[in-house]
């Protein structure tokens, strides 16, 4: 059997292929998830789940940019209660690992809606310690070494399944914040989460979102996620990375490996074509081929070496 250059290892996790979905899109039910499968994706990211049903904020929370989306959704989130009964519906129908976003507002929160997520057959857990538009959770913890140890060593004592830790840009630091996930025991990084901003409408002159704040997501952030995975790797490198921010074609996806990913997640591109995954991948199958390359994983890091 011929062997595929698209397939990936990293952290326990075996995907076919290293393009998956990113978290807060089409992450809800088996069925949206099962058809970004079909449309390519190597695994999934759920929306981020929390202990308690979050309803999110009032609308708008969701703005187009000049290059990309705003959004300031609030983590809405049926609560991991409800959400097991889900997880154990995509174990039935998804043929790709299935990553669950989870997020809470203490070390112990994280650690219980992990646990119940991992109990109920996720292949792999993702802490959401980034958002940059939701007090006490989110950012707070993923700018701060010390309390994101603590979040990360709890969530890593009650389950058994790979531990990938999503960080945010907003830091001075990304590769300090890297590591420090890294000692306490993360398998893997996602690099990275949404940028701080906000939008204003010149007629109303007020803010475009009702939170005010938000998170930039699409093409603008690109290089910003790019120069991320860079640092980590450089600090990191044999840690997996999963590069996320920008990326809506196959060299987008080529130049984070280069960088250091080992995969990739795509998450606004998804809004204008589900198709994106099929895309991405020919692309890159096309590029190894053309430079006479392997794998993926020959990739990896070759902008640092060359």
């Amino acid at each position: 059997m011929e062997r595929n250059p698209l397939r990936v290892s990293f952290a326990g996790l075996e995907l076919e292929n290293p393009t998956i979905l990113a978290s807060g899109v089409l992450g809800y039910s088996a069925e949206s998830l099962d058809r970004v499968v079909r449309a390519g994706a190597g695994a999934v990211v759920t929306k981020s789940i929390g202990v308690e049903p979050r309803v999110g904020y009032v609308n708008p929370t969701l703005v187009q940019a000049e290059a990309g989306f705003l959004n300031a959704m609030g983590l809405p989130n049926p609560g991991i209660g409800v959400y097991v009964q889900e997880i154990g519906h995509c174990k039935t129908v998804l043929r790709a690992p299935l990553v669950v976003s989870v997020f809470g507002y203490s070390a112990q929160e994280y650690a219980g809606v992990a646990k119940k997520a991992a109990s109920a057959g996720a292949d792999a857990v993702e802490l959401n310690v980034s958002c940059p538009h939701v007090r006490q959770t989110g950012a707070e913890i993923g700018q701060d070494p010390k309390i994101l140890k603590e979040v990360v060593e709890n969530v890593k004592a009650v389950i058994d399944v790979p531990l990938i830790v999503k960080l945010s840009p907003n830091v001075s630091d990304i590769a300090l914040l890297g590591r420090a996930a890294v000692e306490a025991g993360a398998d893997a990084l996602t690099a990275v989460n949404t940028l701080k901003a906000v939008a204003i409408d010149v007629e109303t002159t007020r803010p475009v979102l009702a939170n005010v704040k938000g998170g930039l997501s699409g093409a603008a952030v690109k290089p910003v996620a790019l120069r991320c995975v860079w640092d980590i790797f450089e600090e990191l490198p044999d840690v997996p990375i999963i590069g996320c921010g920008g990326i809506s074609s196959w060299s987008d996806a080529v130049e984070f490996f280069l960088a250091g990913a080992s995969a990739v997640q795509i998450g606004s591109a998804v809004a204008f074509d589900e198709g994106i995954f099929n895309a991405v991948n020919r692309g890159v199958l096309s590029y190894l081929r053309r430079k006479h390359l392997g794998s993926v994983k020959e990739l990896v890091g070759l902008a640092h070496r060359s």
